[in-house]
């Protein structure tokens, strides 16, 4: 009796057996071709978990008739490296080549990744690391300057329900006789999420718990196998902050139901109700801000809500604070300024506060000159001081806020024109 798992039985033996990744084993493309011809080099493979990683490595040394050696970054060090590298010397001294294969390469700290770089170099081995996370960030450059990236994709409903079939149909699965209605199937596809080995894992179950009535698996008995499910979102990795901005540019891009689907992924996938209310708090201001103050007000309201009643009413507010966000007018110019003036403030150093703008609250700083002249904004006409200096001496006055042509900003914009319109006649008339 095989007591291997299903995944692991249905692994495919040939290029041509692997269900998704086109884009890398349609004809013609580059996966593909380094698998049939043979030509090795070493390689990333980043993807999401159960995409055929750890099978595409398999098939590159068994379509080379190349040694496959494994190691895991999670239970191995440099012991296991060194010991892997004995082994390659072996059998390159036979002629033999031989390929290395890292899973969770990411999970090797710097120094761990170094120790392969010397033998991808001369040969040794042709190296194959597999990581869910981004090569960019978690990689040395060392090491991804010695390596080719291949992006691998979730499987879709379609490859998955092909995935199934397969096994279902393959008489070295075991499941003679195993049968799911079909709302079952969309169970335990929808519950797999993209990943083939837990949608194998899925129908695994279902076949050791399968009733005795002719082998019929239905929607009752998925719902039971799968439970509630886990969405893809592991917090901190490449997931988690694509969600995060796919989110964010649908509300910047004003549209509200965009904004809430992705606002529900998050949280359908146990994302943090209080980091999502933070997050639109910055969207507030860097997308909405003086085009529509409210804005601001609304996502702290909803985070407020958040942190006193929890779920489900805090989430409610955060639906609600989203969809403000998206149909809100928007304006970046409270976050151009930002940026501006603070380039400034950095290139500038500290320049002093001119005299009249200083503070004096005691008799001798008022002796040094300390706000003399300073001109009350409140006793001059509607409140403002024509023609009055606020920027340090040696630096002319610029225009860091520039007001956009929506919602509130245009009264706001038209008001600093004319406040500077004073501000020219002032200065022409001192002339």
């Amino acid at each position: 009796m095989d007591v291997r798992p299903l995944a692991d039985r249905l692994r495919p033996s040939a290029v041509e057996e692997v269900i998704g990744q086109s884009h890398l084993l349609g004809a013609g493309k580059p996966l593909r071709m380094a698998i049939q011809s043979g030509q090795l080099h070493s390689m990333i493979l980043w993807g999401p978990p159960g995409t055929g990683k750890t099978t595409l490595a398999r098939l590159l040394a068994a379509t080379t008739d190349a040694k496959f050696l494994s190691i895991s970054a999670v239970l191995s060090g440099v012991k296991e490296i060194r010991q892997a590298v004995e082994e390659a010397r072996a059998e390159q001294r036979q002629g033999r080549r031989t390929i290395l294969f890292v899973d969770e390469v990411h999970r090797f700290n710097k120094s761990q990744q170094d120790a392969f770089l010397p033998f991808v170099e001369d040969g040794t081995f042709v190296f194959v690391g597999a990581t869910t996370e981004n090569p960019s960030f978690e990689l040395n450059n060392a090491l991804l300057s010695r390596t080719r990236v291949y992006k691998l994709q979730s499987l879709s409903e379609q490859e998955l329900n092909q995935l199934l079939d397969r096994a279902l149909q393959t008489a070295a699965a075991g499941l003679a006789g195993l049968r799911l209605d079909k709302e079952a199937r969309n169970l335990l596809v929808a519950a797999a999420d993209g990943d083939g080995r837990k949608a194998l894992m899925f129908l695994e179950i279902a076949a050791d718990l399968r009733p005795e009535q002719a082998g019929q698996v239905t929607a009752a008995n998925m719902a039971d196998i799968v439970g509630a499910g886990v969405r893809r979102f592991d917090k901190g990795g490449d997931v988690f902050y694509d969600q995060i901005s796919a989110m964010h540019k649908s509300v910047r891009g004003s549209n509200p139901d965009a904004s809430l689907y992705w606002l529900m992924r998050m949280l359908d996938a146990g994302c943090d109700p209080l980091y999502v209310a933070r997050r639109l708090v910055r969207m507030a201001s860097e997308d909405i801000g003086n085009a529509d103050p409210r804005a601001l007000q609304i996502t702290l309201n909803a985070w407020d809500v958040q942190e006193r009643l929890g779920s489900p009413e805090g989430e409610l507010a955060l639906a609600q604070a989203v969809i403000y966000l998206a149909v809100a007018a928007k304006s970046n110019a409270v976050y151009l300024a930002f940026n501006e003036v603070k380039a400034e403030v950095s290139s500038r150093g500290s320049l002093e506060v001119p005299l009249h703008l200083r503070n004096a609250p005691t008799r001798l700083m008022k002796q040094f000159g300390h706000g003399k002249a300073y001109r009350y904004a409140h006793d001059e006409p509607d409140a403002f001081a024509a023609g009055e200096q606020y920027f340090p001496d040696s630096l002319p006055p610029k225009i860091f806020y520039r007001p956009v042509n929506r919602g509130m900003e245009i009264k706001i914009a038209e008001k600093l024109q004319r406040l500077r319109e004073l501000d020219r006649k002032a200065l022409a008339d001192k002339v």
